[in-house]
């Protein structure tokens, strides 16, 4: 059952095509916020609290199309699942559709993306280690 767990935001990501500018955007306007490299070149992690209120951890990422093309130009959230196969089932046998296949990012966990009924897109994301 889905329901085991308290399925809550997990993690979001935003993808940007200058990723300095970006950066520098959202230093000056979220002043907590903190930028770590971690990845590929270009790819930060985002911390938005401290250690006694951790906030909501996130991503700032080129991202994979340009935006003048078909590129996002959201904030994507990741919800946090129990069990990832199990969750592209009923998204699929509700009306959604996978929008990207299952993936793993190794110490991380095995996600997928996928779009609602409504055409909004969002990830789901089986952690290595719950939270």
């Amino acid at each position: 059952m889905l329901d085991a767990m308290p399925n809550n935001l997990s993690f979001f990501a935003i993808q940007v095509d200058d990723t300095d500018r970006a950066r520098q955007f959202y230093s000056n306007v979220f002043r907590s916020w903190r930028f770590e490299p971690w990845g590929p070149p270009g790819f930060y992690l985002i911390h938005t609290g401290d250690e006694t209120n951790p906030g909501v951890l996130g991503a700032l990422h080129k991202r994979h199309e340009p935006a003048e093309g078909n590129g996002v130009r959201e904030f994507l959230c990741t919800i946090t699942v129990d069990d990832i196969d199990e969750t592209i089932r009923a998204i699929e046998a509700n009306g959604g559709s996978i929008r990207m296949a299952k993936f793993t990012i190794p110490t991380v966990g095995t996600g997928c993306y996928f779009q609602d009924t409504e055409g909004n897109q969002a990830g789901a994301m089986q952690y290595e280690t719950p939270r």
